[in-house]
Formats: structure tokens, C-alpha cells, sequence
């Protein structure tokens, strides 16, 4: 629900006021999804009243003179326009991250073996370049289903599982390797000491004289 109100202060000019409450449907408990839907809210609004729409404790705030009325009007009917649906805004990476408290890198990880479903890709300008980035968004249901599920739990658990299973096979084959290498070394030496130990010239002849009775 969204107010609207006139504040006066003594040293400045009367201010027109209105407050929209972002449902946490929409935000997800995130204050970087917060910024990033006072962003998208911002970027359908007309350049010169852009600035006049700010946010705080999860409430977007539109200020504007009292003497811009007009402009106030139009700009928080487009507001509440634009926030409309505004819980199926796509989640960007920067947003699941703090929504799911999770890293960087175990977003990609988690993205690549599928069980992070990607809800498509989004291309942007960086600011003041010319170079562009595609990165994946992500669907706000599955991702509020992920949350209340405690799935990152999980797959934590099961990549800990996985690593340990990786040590064990790896720590196995280096036991076997040293071992196999250990039998070939020991093969080696038998056939080595064999070869250097030669035949005794007349050994025959000296046994069968009884030297050794």
C-alpha cells in the first residue's frame, strides 16, 4: 500500500510525499534485490525524476516540490505501474546470491550441474562502456521454493560427499600406484642381482672330488 503525504520544514520548501512498502514476496528478504528493484523502478521513469525516487528500510520513497504536482502525479501513477508484477522481476546473479547466502562461485557450480535452474539470460551495457555483459537470471518462485526447502543445505552436503568420495578414490589410487611401482621395483632387483650373479667355472669337477665331504 502506498502513502502520500506534504512535509514542511522551516527551512525548506514543502515537499510532495509517497511511500511504497515492498512486499517481501517481492524482495525475498534481500536488501540488494531492494536496490535492485529501486534500479528497475528507476529506469522506466523519464531521466529528470529519476533521482527523485530513492529507498529506505524497504520502502521506495518518491520526493518531489510541492510546486511539481503535475509531475509528482504522473511520476507515482507510472511508479505503481512499473510495480506491478514486480515480484516476477528476474532475479540477477548479484540478488540470488544474498537471497540464498551463497558464493559466487557455488552459484556457477550449482548452475552448471543443473540444479540451479537458469530462467534465461539478460545482456547490459556497463555504465560509461561500450562493452556488454550476458549473464543468467534467474525465476523468483523456484528461487523462494529453493529458500524454503533449505536446498543450499543440501547440496552443500552432498558436493561435501562427493569431495570426500574423490579423496578416498584419489588417496586409494595412490596406494595401489606406490604399490604396483614398489612390486616393479622389487622384480627389478631379483632379475638385476640374478644376471650379476654368474656360473662357476669347474664347479662340477669340484664336487664330484669331494671336497665338500
Amino acid at each position: 500500500m502506498s502513502k502520500t503525504k506534504t512535509k514542511s520544514k522551516e527551512t525548506d520548501d514543502p515537499e510532495l510525499i509517497r511511500e511504497w512498502p515492498l512486499p517481501v514476496v517481492a524482495t525475498l528478504g534481500s536488501g540488494i534485490r531492494v536496490k535492485g528493484i529501486l534500479q528497475e523502478i528507476r529506469s522506466r521513469l523519464p531521466s529528470p525524476v529519476r533521482k527523485s525516487l530513492d529507498m529506505q528500510a524497504g520502502v521506495l520513497i518518491l520526493v518531489m516540490p510541492e510546486t511539481s504536482k503535475t509531475a509528482f502525479r504522473a511520476t507515482a501513477s507510472a511508479i505503481s505501474s512499473a510495480l506491478d508484477g514486480i515480484a516476477k522481476l528476474p532475479i540477477i546473479p548479484r540478488e540470488i546470491e544474498d537471497i540464498l547466502t551463497i558464493t559466487a562461485s557455488e552459484r556457477k557450480r550449482w548452475l552448471e550441474d543443473g540444479r540451479l535452474p537458469s530462467a534465461g539470460t539478460r545482456t547490459v551495457r556497463l555504465q560509461g562502456r561500450a562493452r556488454k555483459i550476458t549473464f543468467h537470471v534467474f525465476d523468483p518462485r523456484i528461487v523462494e521454493d529453493l529458500l524454503d526447502r533449505g536446498a543450499v543445505d543440501e547440496w552443500r552436503e552432498e558436493d561435501a560427499a562427493a569431495k570426500a568420495e574423490i579423496r578416498r578414490r584419489a588417496a586409494y589410487q595412490a596406494k595401489l600406484t606406490r604399490s604396483l611401482k614398489k612390486q616393479k621395483k622389487s622384480k627389478q632387483t631379483e632379475q638385476t642381482v640374478g644376471e650379476a650373479v654368474p656360473g662357476l667355472s669347474g664347479w662340477d669337477e669340484f664336487s664330484s672330488d669331494g671336497l665338500l665331504r
